[in-house]
């Protein structure tokens, strides 16, 4: 789409005011960060003079209902997105992971620990971008599920404490009781600047990332129930503070 567009001298511009969305997402959409709608491509391949090449090539990639495009690239997405809201009930999420707890879980991987220390950088950047803006909602078992030794698991808490404290970060406990929608996997959602919405997914198989709306408003539903069940900050900086006790 963006070599036909230039090709032909259209501006971005032109683009976003035919198809009623902003510069930046007609950008995103070239770049292959956000899918586009169907509408979207029959507007642009019309005013591109394609004779239907971007719509076949749209439903080439959208065939079998396959809700993922192939080409998302969720540790980009994480970067560019100015705020993330994450459900974990299994372990402390990778953003807040200290190196030793990420060492045992990527069996001491460092390329692998060196990629993820680095993409922690969005929470504490000074680069001139603001710090992504971090919300995380954690269930409590994930506060005594071991992780390498005792004192991995004690300088990892102290590390949530500690990272908690940051502006840009909000963390709260839900408490492990009783059944809810949170339980059937973890999740992350990522809003963009353009206020547009991306989800990152665990499975059994591998984690998927989606931007489709249905896929989104049955997260969005998860996390009204997980808020609902969520502990305050401060009631959750005194469980994690409790959970220390345990492993000192």
């Amino acid at each position: 789409m963006r070599r036909l567009r230039e090709f032909k001298g259209i501006k971005q511009e032109t683009i976003a005011h035919l198809t009623k969305v902003s510069p930046a997402q007609v950008s995103r959409i070239e770049a292959g960060k956000k899918r586009a709608t169907r509408p979207f491509v029959e507007i642009v391949d019309d005013h591109l003079e394609a004779g239907g090449a971007l719509i076949a090539l749209w439903e080439d990639l959208n065939k079998d209902g396959h809700p993922v495009p192939v080409w998302f690239d969720w540790p980009q997405i994480e970067g560019d997105a100015v705020m993330l809201v994450c459900w974990e009930h299994g372990v402390i999420p990778g953003l807040l992971q200290t190196p030793a707890y990420m060492s045992v879980l990527l069996k001491g991987n460092q390329e692998a620990i060196d990629l993820r220390l680095r993409r922690q950088s969005i929470l504490t950047r000074d680069d001139g971008t603001p710090p992504t803006l971090f919300v995380l909602l954690l269930d409590e078992h994930a506060l005594y599920r071991q992780v390498g030794s005792a004192e991995t698991m004690k300088e990892q808490l102290e590390h949530l404490l500690t990272m908690g404290m940051l502006p840009n970060i909000t963390i709260q406990v839900v408490l492990a009781s009783g059944e809810h929608t949170g339980n059937s996997g973890d999740f992350m959602i990522a809003t963009m600047e353009d206020r547009s919405e991306v989800a990152y997914v665990e499975t059994a198989i591998r984690g998927i990332a989606t931007d489709n709306p249905a896929d989104l408003a049955t997260l969005a539903r998860t996390l009204i129930e997980l808020r609902a069940r969520a502990l305050t900050e401060d009631a959750s900086r005194e469980v994690i503070r409790k959970a220390i006790e345990k492993w000192t």
